[in-house]
């Protein structure tokens, strides 16, 4: 699991005090290989939930792959700390370390540390801000990658009171570093799963305590009684605060969520048409169609998106919906309100045209708020406040536009910024004529550009859980770019 390694250089001058238990013989058994599958996990300082990561492992002919990738964003006591990484471990049967390969961001410096273990030795190139340097890392014993080390003594022997003695590759100092490992026993974790419990001592003068269940899968990390502690939890508990991050293009989530593209686009404000593949994307999650986009899948995991004019117009028809569904106020979308239907009709007052109309609501929305990172909260309140990030603008011309008789959704999805990649964004849909037109309000574009590539529909933060299952994994690949 990450290593907050930042965090506990401060925590280590605090002195923590344990009270030890004396712990029953454990019942848990010595597992057979390590835990296959995904987990994700919260990151939580004195109960305020301030990043996450995710962790999966699957096998290998010889061995097992372990990957992990996340955010956190802390500040404790004046010290502070903003990291994102991306980890890919190879490793043996019994966990040891064999190659890796990290990609981090932290306190905006960016590096990329891979290497290789061999006769002794961990090899290691180290690039950041664009300079490379190699050196080798001497070694005895095994060398663990640090995803392994809650589950290698379950590999091993889980008796009480049993110490393990190894190394442990630290990406983040680039320095192996020496870790014991402590087998307490079985207690429940504090979540109230049957757990064994690990201690090992990463961290000068402060325990580290880890919960790991009878299948090997960690429920939770605690460091100095809680003061940090790293929770199993669901994806659909974290869904809704990993995509409100993305969508709001926050520091925490901005490198874990930019979606690099190949070949880049250039010239985007001449961009008529885009037809890209994207790769890592999950099979379960829908194909949404119009707005000016047609979706197909192109093979296991990949699908084929084109928008603009790249769409041929006949391959997606207009999906009948209830108009009315569009019209009516929501939560934080406030179209029946006074003072929302009042802005509609002063700014509306002597317009006919449908196209028009959208356009200028469109305009005005952008213009009225100031862009933030934050969230202006609800239509209402945005209109009076005059800020607010991507989905307070969407939020604001949805009502506008439902006022004014406009059939209007909400949506999610990626658009591109040029010299970075993809990014999560939302924007909204209306209805113009017989076809649903994408409406930027952000960026006051009818139609959106053709870089918007739509994934969800609602304004529900549960709405954009689904984000869960692609961000950090999706790649993609322009096919034709049409100006």
């Amino acid at each position: 699991m990450k290593r907050i390694v930042y965090l506990l250089l401060l925590l280590s001058l605090l002195l923590s005090t344990t009270v030890r238990s004396t712990w029953a013989a454990s019942t848990f058994k010595k597992l057979e290989k390590a835990p296959l599958g995904e987990q994700w996990f919260g990151i939580y300082v004195d109960n305020e939930r301030v990043g996450f990561y995710r962790q999966k492992i699957s096998e290998t002919a010889d061995g097992y792959r372990m990957e992990g990738d996340g955010s956190v964003r802390m500040k404790v006591m004046g010290f502070s700390k903003e990291s994102s990484s991306r980890e890919l471990y190879q490793v043996a049967k019994n966990l040891t370390l064999r190659s890796f390969d990290v990609e981090q961001t932290i306190n905006g410096v960016s590096s990329r540390v891979s290497g290789r273990v061999g006769d002794g030795a961990l090899r290691v190139k180290n690039e950041s801000n664009g300079k490379t340097t190699e050196k080798v890392l001497k070694f005895k014993g095994e060398l663990y990658p640090g995803p392994a080390l809650n589950i290698f003594p379950l590999l091993h022997d889980v008796t009480t009171g049993k110490i393990y003695k190894s190394s442990t590759f630290d990406a983040e100092e680039v320095k192996i570093r020496e870790v014991k490992v402590t087998v307490l026993g079985e207690e429940k974790s504090p979540e109230g799963v049957s757990s064994l419990k690990l201690r090992n001592n990463l961290y000068p003068f402060v325990d580290n305590d880890i919960w790991v269940d009878s299948l090997g899968n960690t429920r939770m990390e605690s460091v100095r009684n809680g003061l940090v502690t790293t929770k199993a939890e669901e994806p659909k508990q974290l869904g809704p605060f990993v995509g409100a991050l993305a969508v709001s293009k926050k520091d925490l989530i901005y490198d874990f969520s930019l979606v690099r593209v190949e070949p880049p686009i250039r010239d985007l404000a001449k961009l008529s048409g885009l037809a890209v593949e994207i790769s890592g994307w999950n099979d379960a999650l829908p194909l949404l169609q119009e707005g000016g986009q047609s979706v197909v899948k192109s093979g296991e995991g990949r699908i084929l998106v084109k928008t603009g004019s790249a769409v041929v117009p006949a391959s997606v028809p207009l999906v009948a919906v209830a108009k009315e569904a569009y019209l009516k106020p929501a939560e934080k979308i406030e179209a029946d309100a006074p003072e929302i239907v009042a802005k509609a009709k002063e700014l509306t007052a002597g317009k006919k045209d449908v196209k028009e109309i959208a356009r200028t609501l469109a305009t005005w929305t952008a213009d009225w708020l100031k862009d933030s990172i934050d969230d202006g909260g609800s239509a209402l309140v945005s209109l009076k406040e005059r800020s607010g990030n991507c989905q307070t603008h969407a939020r604001l011309y949805t009502a506008l536009a439902r006022a004014a008789g406009i059939p209007t959704r909400f949506v999610s999805g990626l658009v591109y910024q040029e010299g970075k990649g993809f990014l999560y964004h939302s924007w909204t849909e209306s209805l113009l004529g017989d076809a649903w037109v994408a409406v930027d309000p952000t960026y006051a574009q009818l139609p959106a550009d053709p870089s918007h590539i739509k994934f969800f529909e609602g304004s529900n933060l549960e709405d954009m859980s689904p984000i869960i299952a692609i961000i950090g994994r999706i790649r993609i690949t322009v096919q034709e770019a049409k100006y």
